[in-house]
């Protein structure tokens, strides 16, 4: 059975495809994210993560367990928080603020459910789910504006997959209800900006949760292949896990380097 305890152990993360295990997959390099999978890999523990990770077990009701196995968050030698991390008590602080955020936030935490995508079991963790209304993440970023990405302008939305990850979320909690209904899948999020955070909650229209549906089911399968260890997977080779362990096997002019 998943609980919080176990939901990231490495035979669960075999067994289940998450939505950030697909997303890496996808976006990002399946060699490293494969190698991340089997713990083979870990990648590196960034303030700008950690900030995000500190406001996420707050709305966990997990802050001391995530504070015992960070001590980097805290002044060496000192129970007081470094700067960033005292301005990620303030993030809190203004996202608690606002009636709206806060009622957003107020649902069943950290529901988890399991199902299945053209018959690859997936697992989910709802930060805020609302039996029968809707399904609500939040997401800690580093602020709203357009990400660009081969020449295009993208909204943080879709630049950051969390519109695949609705698509999931929306399945595989329509597999779980009694009535088999599409939740709407909304996002509120709030900004790591100086002096003051921005916030925001946000709704994905269905046609392209549908549209992100059929990404998935285009791509699951190769993706469980990979795991299963029956599709060799593709190397970015520009990563820090493709660099870590790339090996050399012949001269190549300097010119072909960019």
């Amino acid at each position: 059975m998943l609980t919080a305890e176990n939901y990231f152990s490495p035979e669960n993360q075999m067994k289940f495809m998450g939505s950030s295990q697909f997303k890496s997959f996808l976006n990002e390099c399946e060699a490293a994210t494969l190698a991340e999978i089997k713990g083979q890999y870990e990648r590196e523990k960034t303030v700008a993560l950690l900030v995000g990770s500190y406001v996420d077990a707050h709305y966990e009701g997990t802050l001391d367990v995530f504070s015992a196995k960070n001590p980097e968050i805290f002044l060496k030698g000192k129970p007081e928080l470094k700067s960033e991390y005292k301005h990620a008590n303030y993030i809190i602080q203004r996202l608690e603020r606002d009636e709206l955020f806060s009622e957003n936030m107020s649902g069943q935490k950290q529901v988890i459910q399991t199902g299945s995508i053209l018959g690859v079991p997936f697992k989910i963790k709802i930060d805020s789910y609302f039996p029968g209304v809707k399904i609500v993440d939040g997401k800690i970023m580093k602020d709203f504006k357009p990400i660009w990405k081969d020449g295009l302008p993208l909204s943080f939305v879709e630049a950051w997959g969390y519109d695949i990850q609705g698509a999931i979320y929306q399945e595989i909690e329509r597999q779980n209800s009694e009535s088999g209904e599409q939740l709407p899948f909304i996002i509120a999020a709030g900004t790591k900006e100086k002096p003051e955070p921005d916030l925001g909650i946000f709704s994905i229209p269905q046609n392209h949760l549908d549209y992100c549906l059929g990404v998935v089911m285009d791509n699951v399968k190769r993706f469980d292949g990979i795991k299963k260890g029956l599709i060799e997977p593709t190397r970015c080779g520009h990563c820090d896990y493709c660099k870590s362990t790339k090996k050399l096997t012949e001269i190549i002019d300097y010119s072909m380097v960019g």
